[in-house]
């Protein structure tokens, strides 16, 4: 059984959040502030968080920044229409992905499927084909799951991980940003793009020495996202 915890200020929707997760077979904790999450985290094992941004006491991209200093759990927002900018904040530090409200149960229940699958098979239970993959002054060791940059160790989120794997496992080759979602989230597109390009900026900012004049993670203007083959 999965441990989901579910934080929003709205009891209603803590409520309902709680109704569906269960009716799944999930164990649900319940928080209505980002402080209240964090304390959570800190006490049980989460296996993942469904969390509001505006929170009172201490709001979601505020509990983000706690959580990533101890856990790679996923994070998956709860946003309204109108946090676009906060969406992009709270990806930048460290949200796998976020649900739009009012929120479609099925969506949310596709969602969290697919962060838990994800969360549980980077334990080390998928097959790899190749430990070790190196370009340029990248290497990445599947099997540790560790990441350096000209023999440096780079600390990355694991959506980070898993998009710069899928890369460097096809270099030269061009993704597009459903193609990447679909991949890395092992889930069908919702509008994705976006979520893709934040991620792919982020990774950019750790393992480019500028990332505004990129070696490695290329953009083709209209197609999508290649690592270079060589550099």
């Amino acid at each position: 059984m999965y441990n989901i915890l579910v934080c929003d200020d709205e009891k209603d929707i803590v409520s309902a959040l709680e109704i569906y997760l269960t009716a799944d077979g999930y164990q649900v904790f319940t928080a209505y502030n980002g402080r209240e999450a964090v304390d959570i985290l800190n006490k049980e094992e989460i296996h993942l968080v469904l969390m509001d941004i505006m929170m009172p006491e201490m709001n979601g991209i505020s509990a983000m920044v706690k959580i990533r200093e101890k856990s790679n759990v996923p994070v998956i927002l709860l946003t309204a229409k109108s946090e676009d900018t906060d969406k992009i904040l709270g990806l930048t530090v460290g949200a796998d992905d976020y649900v739009t409200k009012p929120f479609n149960p099925v969506e949310l229940q596709a969602r969290v499927k697919s962060q838990l699958r994800r969360y549980m098979q980077l334990g080390g239970s998928m097959k790899q084909e190749r430990d070790v993959l190196a370009i340029g002054g990248i290497e990445l060791c599947d099997r540790t799951k560790e990441v350096t940059l000209d023999g440096e160790p780079v600390s990355l989120t694991r959506t980070e991980y898993d998009i710069l794997k899928l890369l460097m496992e096809h270099p030269g080759e061009v993704f597009s940003p459903n193609q990447i979602y679909e991949q890395v989230w092992r889930d069908n597109p919702y509008g994705t793009e976006n979520t893709v390009a934040v991620h792919i900026r982020h990774l950019r900012e750790k393992v480019e020495y500028n990332p505004a004049e990129p070696r490695y993670l290329k953009v083709v203007w209209g197609r999508g996202y290649k690592m270079e083959e060589t550099v």
